[in-house]
């Protein structure tokens, strides 16, 4: 009977348990000098070893001829539970039998001497899943029980035990094994298996393991299963997981606003058959990357990748402040958690979400508009902002325009007219419908008047609100907002803006706010 390669090549002994010495040296230390305790917590991440420590830990106390704390696997103690006809020896599942009643059973059980060997063992998997009436039953029994009982309890989720049952017991916590320990083991068991592969192949394999062996075991036989020899290419074809270029391209498409590669990224997805959640994990942890790289001096440290993926990693970075990678990160894991309930919609959440993080004026939450507000003080410090504007556009007035626009007046009162070229140089301030609103504090009447105007700031850093009539500039001096608003805006501009520095203005003649709409920065 053809048997899965996880559990074929499961470790029989402390030493061939990967990646946690931590708690291997202890147990072999425990065992070896008869110093064991009579109950154990393992916890841990799904596929770490908490089952085969335990199972180990059971053959190592019963074992009639111990290697250095370590089971013999000869023995008949030993040759009795490997094939499970050990009755001294109970695994219980507590996802399935987490009654009262079975915990009962338990207690009435472990009054009874072993049949056959020296320590009656109970392993209690997903012991987090026992109702409350049954960690009430175990309590007793778990806190002082007979001298020749041994439990031990796992549990992926330590948060959901009560503190009286951790404390009755000795625990250990199981680590995520490591990307490098992953591929040196699965090389390991390929070349036994006769599985032919390239080193990278193996390596993508134990990176899309997340740190569980089991899961890293089962990959290499899904991808084993046609008797090909393991590629990258194969990897990505077999687990349908996106390669890291396809993943950075799609990055660089929203760098630069590409929505025809940001479409066509999504559309090659779906065509390959891949989930398109799969690939969503992949760019959110391809963004992981950047953020650390970009907010720690010692970012390898963190980093699982190669020299030359870490070398394209900051290439792709450079293109993104961290307001922006914030922004987007929030983005992608609200999508991510809404592609969970989308089922076939989850194309159109991820190319809307793509689209969104191409243009963060999409999006009122303060995370964009800090990636814009970052965007814009770039912009400024770079001196590129007048620079990228057209010729005639640089001026506030030009030969189409002879009418004066304003004049630096610091009463709060309409300009005086003066010669075009003493007139500041203005920019449109992005963002002024958002600003309306935290300064009209919930005053509709109020908002529409705000609404109806719009902010510019001057080179010299004054800022002047310019109404298309007097009697909407009139209303909001009724209204009392001018240090409401001058509050506002120096939140954006982050500085404090003085009660001269705030000037409003009402358009006249032939001036119109569309005339100024492309100095906008």
């Amino acid at each position: 009977m053809y048997q899965a390669l996880y559990r074929k090549w499961r470790p029989q002994t402390f030493d061939e348990v990967c990646g946690q010495e931590h708690i291997t040296s202890i147990l072999k230390y425990e065992t070896e000098h008869r110093k064991f305790s009579h109950a154990y917590l393992f916890c841990g991440s799904r596929g770490t070893g908490k089952t085969t420590c335990a199972k180990i830990l059971a053959k190592a106390v019963n074992c009639e001829d111990p290697i250095h704390g370590s089971p013999c696997n000869k023995c008949a103690a030993c040759r009795s539970i490997d094939a499970g006809t050990a009755t001294d020896v109970l695994e219980m599942d507590a996802a399935s039998n987490n009654g009262v009643d079975n915990i009962r059973d338990i207690r009435d059980e472990v009054a009874y001497s072993p049949s056959a060997l020296k320590y009656r063992v109970y392993i209690v998997d997903e012991v987090h899943m026992l109702s409350g009436s049954a960690f009430n039953a175990l309590l007793k029994t778990l806190e002082e029980p007979p001298a020749h009982v041994v439990f031990v309890l796992a549990t992926t989720e330590l948060h959901k035990l009560p503190s009286t049952i951790i404390s009755r017991c000795q625990r250990f916590d199981f680590r995520r094994i490591s990307t490098a320990v992953l591929a040196e083991r699965l090389a390991y068991i390929s070349d036994r298996e006769g599985i032919e592969y390239e080193a990278e192949a193996l390596r993508i394999l134990a990176k899309l393991a997340q740190g569980g062996m089991r899961d890293a075991i089962s990959l290499l036989e899904l991808c084993a299963g046609t008797r090909q020899r393991l590629t990258p290419a194969l990897v990505e074809e077999s687990v349908g997981s996106g390669a890291r270029e396809s993943i950075e391209q799609t990055v660089c498409a929203v760098a630069a606003s590409d929505f025809d590669a940001i479409f066509s990224s999504i559309d090659t997805v779906v065509r390959s058959s891949r989930d398109i959640a799969v690939f969503w994990q992949e760019l959110i942890s391809y963004y992981r990357d950047m953020l650390v790289l970009k907010t720690t001096a010692n970012a390898d440290r963190y980093l699982d990748l190669t020299e030359h993926e870490a070398q394209r990693l900051r290439t792709v970075a450079e293109q993104f402040s961290k307001e922006t990678l914030l922004y987007h990160c929030r983005v992608l894991d609200e999508t991510f958690y809404a592609m969970q309930r989308a089922g076939a919609a989850k194309r159109m959440l991820a190319e809307m979400a793509l689209i969104k993080l191409c243009d963060a004026t999409l999006d009122t939450s303060a995370d964009a508009l800090l990636s814009r507000l970052s965007k814009l003080e770039n912009t400024v410090a770079s001196g590129s902002a007048v620079q990228s504007l057209p010729k005639e556009s640089n001026a506030v007035t030009d030969s189409k325009r002879e009418q004066p626009i304003l004049e630096g007046a610091t009463d709060g009162k309409k300009p005086k007219q003066e010669h075009a070229a003493e007139q500041p140089q203005l920019r449109l301030l992005r963002g002024w419908n958002e600003m309306a609103e935290q300064a009209a504090a919930g005053d509709g009447a109020v908002l529409g008047f705000l609404k109806i105007a719009k902010a510019f700031v001057s080179e010299d850093g004054r800022v002047f609100l310019k109404f298309p009539n007097e009697f909407a500039m009139s209303m909001i001096e009724r209204a009392g907002l001018r240090d409401s608003i001058r509050a506002v805006i120096g939140r954006t501009i982050q500085r404090l803006l003085s009660e001269e520095e705030l000037i409003f203005d009402v358009l006249e003649g032939t001036e119109s706010l569309s005339d100024l709409d492309s100095l906008e920065v």
